[in-house]
């Protein structure tokens, strides 16, 4: 038995696969070790997941290899989750670690070349050749960038509400479906944790209202920002302008990232909500 792990800043899916046709998905809470703490991320994996799993009846000791894909694996960070997840598995496990846009690169492209994205509450890109990511332009966290993400999408339709740039009908529907005001809104972004995912929270505004001109020109407006921000570089090391993405933001968002990408110049390829069915197929292409 495999355990392939999809781990984003709000959820993470730990999928058991035991031959090509019989797999079983355990949900937590997100992991991202650039914004937990080390024991936030221990407690999740040893009480949540492995309760979880004890529930289910499932034996850690039958997993041989865990693939586990990360939001915030980078080099500096990749060893905290591999410690923390042998203290869990037996010493017969082989666990990798890689990052949350390698599984997109799997999950998408498979062994083929091509330029990839992940638009979820964060967001990221790279130009992948079929076997490793040959080009990435950091997308610098949900501070300094993130362009195209569910917390990029959350500051500009805040920006919109509390500057008035927006009508005030939709103004006063947000508030009033949020049930936030700007002190509450101040409060979590500024003096509580995880404010990229509370951020994220508030792009849900904007699927409940899509039919209005305004909003759609804002979720646009955050897709081409994350093309001339993100994408450009790409397109002069000769690949090819086919965006294909991962995430929730490209996945209920996919008309309004076709129409960004053709003023742009691009085309839109493949798009998956989550990257565990590309995942499944791609290790599982040889059983």
């Amino acid at each position: 038995m495999i355990l392939i792990v999809d781990s984003g800043s709000t959820k993470t899916d730990w999928c058991f696969v035991y031959d090509k046709y019989t797999t079983h998905i355990i949900q937590t809470k997100g992991i991202n070790p650039v914004v937990q703490s080390q024991e936030d991320i221990k407690q999740t994996i040893e009480d949540e997941f492995v309760n979880k799993s004890r529930h289910k009846e499932i034996d850690l000791h039958d997993v041989h290899h865990i693939y586990y894909y990360g939001a915030g694996c980078v080099a500096d960070k990749k060893y905290i989750i591999e410690q923390l997840l042998k203290k869990v598995f037996h010493n017969n496990t082989t666990i990798s670690v890689e990052s949350d846009i390698m599984a997109a690169c799997h999950a998408l492209c498979g062994k083929e070349e091509g330029l990839v994205c992940i638009l979820g509450t964060g967001s990221n890109s790279c130009l992948y050749d079929g076997q490793k990511m040959t080009l990435q332009t950091s997308p610098l966290g949900f501070i300094l960038g993130d362009e195209g993400s569910g917390a990029a999408l959350g500051k500009l339709i805040v920006n919109a509400v509390f500057k008035g740039l927006l009508p005030k009908q939709l103004c006063n529907s947000f508030t009033e479906e949020t049930q936030l005001q700007l002190s509450d809104i101040i409060n979590n972004v500024y003096r509580q944790p995880a404010p990229n995912r509370f951020l994220a929270s508030l792009s849900q505004f904007a699927a409940r209202h899509i039919d209005d001109d305004n909003i759609e020109q804002l979720v646009i407006m955050n897709f081409e920002q994350f093309i001339k921000n993100n994408l450009r570089q790409y397109i002069s090391y000769g690949a090819k302008p086919v965006i294909n993405a991962i995430g929730s933001i490209a996945y209920y968002y996919s008309q309004q990232l076709q129409k960004a990408a053709e003023s742009n110049g691009y085309t839109v390829g493949k798009i998956l909500k989550s990257p565990m069915s590309g995942l499944i197929e791609y290790y599982t292409m040889t059983l």
